[in-house]
């Protein structure tokens, strides 16, 4: 029996890919395959022997190689034709739901509140949380000795002088009145940061700041945009309390109130939660930023993001929001 005849019979019974490997190794392995060393014995013949014995081993070669690389394709067809057939796809099953991501609440939210300030004519702004003293503080109405500063119970950053995390997001107020000239509207949402932490507090949250500027505008248009935007944005029936409120940078001040609903000794604040601080833009911050409080005047608010979807979905803790808990971030 000739070596190819012997292993066509090897090759043809081989019924595993491992098995087919095994031959090829034994055929053509470095050290000891079968034939390697009669291509090693090619060298111990006439010169003339060696050239027809050479071509000879070239055609078997070829011939095992293909026959080797034949046999695991016909392994590999039947393995796939028998998954076909032990695990054929019942289209009668109802399968799982996949598991889909989704904003995270506030984020979602913003989007939102960007989105209907913005069928209001509102700009959308965006600014640094690492403020310099200058645009949180002094362009503010807020100087270094004024005693609001002890209000916001503030983070400095030691190693960048005078700067802070920024403890509201009205210093974008001051940048966007330094770039743009009057009549404008616009919003700016962002991160802030105070030493405050309970149900209602947190020393990370968000806000949604509010200016809008001419030479008309008044209370009563701060009221009908707080208003017509907050009934979209936490519930068409939510029940308001406006209360007067001091900020350095608004005169007179403002302050908004939103009714908890259900059960009144479930709410961590009574009834009622303040969501907003609002008012007529001070004429110092106008002053500040070269724009004529005799022509010009009008309105800012700021409201946290956290606090209004505490009213709209009831939740009594601020601090749900950051715990990353799947069970309650599912709600949403």
């Amino acid at each position: 029996m000739t070596l190819f005849d012997q292993y066509l019979g090897k090759i043809a019974a081989a019924s595993t890919s491992e098995a087919v490997e095994a031959l090829r190794q034994e055929l053509f392995g470095r050290k000891a395959g079968v034939m390697t060393m009669m291509m090693k014995e090619l060298g111990a013949v006439s010169a003339e022997q060696r050239k027809t014995k050479g071509q000879e081993l070239n055609v078997l070669k070829v011939k095992l190689e293909s026959m080797l690389d034949a046999r695991l394709r016909e392994i590999a067809a039947a393995q796939m034709s028998d998954i076909a057939s032990r695990d054929a796809l019942d289209l009668t099953l109802d399968l799982p739901m996949a598991d889909s991501g989704h904003k995270h609440p506030i984020h979602e939210y913003i989007r939102k509140a960007e989105e209907v300030f913005g069928r209001m004519g509102f700009d959308t702004a965006l600014g640094p949380e690492i403020e310099t003293e200058h645009y949180n503080f002094n362009q503010l109405n807020i100087p270094e000795t004024h005693p609001a500063r002890d209000l916001q119970d503030t983070f400095w950053i030691s190693s960048r002088g005078r700067t802070v995390l920024r403890t509201h997001t009205s210093p974008m107020q001051i940048r966007y009145m330094e770039t743009h000239t009057p009549p404008f509207r616009m919003i700016c949402a962002g991160k802030v940061y105070r030493k405050d932490s309970d149900a209602t507090h947190s020393p990370m949250f968000h806000q949604i700041e509010g200016l809008m500027i001419g030479p008309t505008v008044s209370l009563a248009n701060m009221k009908a945009v707080m208003e017509t935007a907050i009934k979209e944005l936490v519930d068409p029936n939510v029940e308001f309390r406006w209360r007067t409120g001091y900020f350095p940078f608004v005169e007179p001040g403002l302050e908004m109130d939103l009714r908890w609903r259900g059960d009144e000794s479930k709410s961590r604040e009574g009834r009622w939660l303040e969501v907003v601080g609002c008012g007529m833009v001070h004429p110092n911050v106008l002053k500040n930023v070269g724009i004529d409080s005799e022509k010009y005047q009008g309105f800012a608010f700021g409201f946290g993001v956290e606090r209004m979807l505490m009213i709209r979905h009831q939740i009594p803790d601020l601090r749900s929001f950051y715990q990353g808990d799947l069970r309650f971030l599912r709600q949403f």
